[in-house]
């Protein structure tokens, strides 16, 4: 029987820790917003407008993909945090499962990140991008489904790492190529055959799709296979996540 309490009180504490840390909130919500109106400036006059959106537009769904796969990925450095300070080794010698501290890890990084895509949202109409409150409704699951596909590879990554740096330098190997070849900054429909493979197999892909189609109404692959590939690749990664976890030494 899954131990709920543990999973609660393991999700509770990362996102007290979370709030505390006033730079990593600042810094965190920060970053996507600069991209959004840097990037989106910058780039807009060579841009070929698609399905009548400009690229502020365009990309505004793709931001939020960019905050929720750092956030997800990142939050399971507290993994790193709590073993290098002794925390971790303490829990683990209590009387309760490794699987429900892993599992408090990922809906804890899960959490944060659909905090952080929601407060993106507040900035949809300085880019011209309409939200409405049934829209917002159909997100926030949208981007809780994201999140959970993604933190599992964050959890197994800190699962095998022993310092912040290795986890940092694996964590911007696997981010940044994912989030370029995802639809989040250009139309994919352009790409070379070999690089759409590489679209085709990101699990990002399909939720940059999911925000877009929600957001704007511009989708490339049907919802339901959206929704599919994300649940079918996030249970296989927290399954992974849990297994790496369970097997770690502390």
């Amino acid at each position: 029987m899954m131990d709920w309490n543990t999973i609660y009180i393991i999700w509770l504490r990362d996102l007290i820790r979370y709030v505390r840390q006033r730079s990593r909130l600042y810094g965190s919500i920060a970053r996507p917003i600069l991209r959004l109106f840097i990037l989106g400036m910058g780039l807009r006059p060579s841009f070929q407008i698609v399905e009548g959106l400009d690229y502020t537009q365009f990309i505004f769904p793709g931001i939020i993909a960019m905050t929720l796969i750092f956030t997800s990925i990142q939050s399971a450095i507290s993994i790193i945090w709590d073993r290098e300070f002794g925390f971790l080794k303490e829990i683990l010698v209590a009387p309760v499962p490794r699987t429900a501290i892993a599992l408090g890890k990922a809906f804890a990084g899960s959490t944060l990140s659909v905090m952080q895509g929601v407060i993106l949202l507040i900035f949809a109409p300085l880019v011209n991008v309409p939200i409405v409150w049934y829209r917002i409704l159909m997100l926030i699951p949208a981007m809780f489904l994201i999140s959970f596909a993604l933190v599992g590879i964050g959890i197994i990554i800190a699962s095998r790492m022993t310092s912040f740096e290795g986890f940092g330098t694996i964590m911007n190997f696997l981010v940044m190529p994912m989030f370029f070849l995802s639809g989040a900054m250009f139309p994919v429909a352009r790409l070379p055959a070999w690089l759409k493979g590489i679209v085709l197999i990101n699990p990002l892909s399909y939720g940059v799709d999911l925000l877009r189609t929600i957001i704007l109404g511009v989708s490339s692959f049907p919802v339901v296979f959206d929704c599919c590939f994300l649940l079918a690749f996030g249970i296989g990664a927290v399954f992974f996540a849990i297994l790496f976890f369970n097997r770690g030494e502390y």
